[in-house]
């Protein structure tokens, strides 16, 4: 499975953005997927997750309520709604897809437990 963001941008506090990741493969859809961003000089951190079917989310804390993640699996997508945005929240958001996660209900947070990636894509909040 080959992975790749979309919609980034240049935002203002307070605006929305609306991020898409494209699967290559139909296969995606049998597994969790989710978003994880990077600031400069930070580590890479999650944002949120979803199960195969879409049926469950997890969200970090940090965009809990402002964020919205959702599975399209007959376009082998997945999005990421980003509403009231703050400056806080300029990053390079990354798709990925935890392939043990098999037609699971189980959503992980680290980093480590996904294996594709895409190659990100650049959010930018300006206050």
């Amino acid at each position: 499975v080959q992975l790749v963001e979309s919609g980034g941008g240049l935002v203002q506090a307070g605006g929305s953005l609306r991020l898409s990741c494209a699967a290559s493969e139909r296969t995606f859809s049998r597994y969790v997927m989710a978003w994880f961003r990077q600031a400069p000089g930070k580590e890479r951190e999650f944002v949120g997750a979803t199960t195969w079917n879409g049926g469950k989310t997890y969200y970090a804390d940090s965009v809990k309520g402002r964020f919205t993640i959702s599975k399209e699996n007959a376009k082998n997508a997945v999005y990421l709604q980003m509403n009231n945005l703050n400056p806080e929240d300029t990053a390079v958001y990354y798709c990925a897809s935890d392939r043990r996660a098999f037609y699971s209900d189980s959503i992980r947070a680290r980093r480590s437990d996904y294996d594709v990636w895409g190659p990100g894509t650049q959010v930018t909040v300006s206050s």
